[in-house]
């Protein structure tokens, strides 16, 4: 009995961090990852070490180039988390248009709040979920959503709201992990071929993946039917 409980303990620790700390709670659903996010909120950009340079270099600037026929773009950011993507584009000289970021927990919006409220004409911040988002039909010029994908409970119905939000020609940037992150957290990440098959599914063109970070792929992909297609 002793040996099964000394060869249990280890297991259960293991699986317990699995579940709680490398697949932050998607798979207990969405009520605990917010309640994890809630009170991980003060801590999260010290403990991330969010790199801003490296966002506005691969992120915002790509995000600005492709929106730079749009005269007032609007951008939604869902999973907003701290709103790093939002302050990284608003600050960006010259931009014109607004954004909304969006997130289920509380306690993640305020702090994004609080980083962008030099910023408030250009950003709006939401609490809302990514399987329903309260945007209407072909309303965004861009939806993003970075680090974000692998903990909602049905990722390919966020994808399909993202896609229902956007304009026809319309921008969609989200990450996705890859690798062995991707291979611990199956029914969230896809392979390289699994989602660039998902969207163009949902009448996205031009996927285009490339390497981000260690673990995480950027997408991007343009909705079909706009200018030229």
């Amino acid at each position: 009995m002793f040996r099964l409980l000394v060869l249990a303990i280890p297991i259960l620790l293991a699986f317990l961090f699995w579940l709680f700390i490398f697949g932050e709670g998607t798979y207990l659903g969405s009520t605990v990852v917010t309640f994890l996010y809630d009170r991980a909120a003060s801590a999260y950009d010290r403990v991330k070490r969010l790199d801003s340079l490296s966002d506005r270099w691969h992120v915002a600037l790509p995000l600005e180039r492709a929106l730079s026929k749009v005269a007032h773009p609007l951008i939604l950011d869902v999973a907003t988390g701290t709103g790093r993507l939002p302050l990284d584009i608003a600050s960006g000289a010259g931009f014109a248009g607004h954004i909304i970021g969006l997130d289920l927990s509380t306690n993640m919006l305020r702090e994004a709040q609080e980083k962008t409220r030099a910023l408030s004409d250009a950003i709006s911040l939401i609490r809302a979920n990514a399987l329903a988002l309260p945007v209407a039909d072909a309303t965004c010029d861009a939806v993003t959503c970075l680090e974000g994908l692998e903990l909602f409970p049905r990722p390919e119905e966020a994808l399909q709201e993202m896609a229902r939000v956007l304009r026809s020609g319309g921008v969609l940037l989200v990450s996705n992990r890859v690798d062995r992150e991707a291979i611990l957290l199956p029914g969230r990440a896809y392979r390289r071929d699994q989602i660039e098959g998902v969207l163009e599914g949902l009448s996205f063109s031009s996927v285009k993946v490339k390497r981000w970070q260690r673990h995480y792929d950027l997408v991007w992909a343009k909705l079909s039917g706009g200018p030229g297609e």
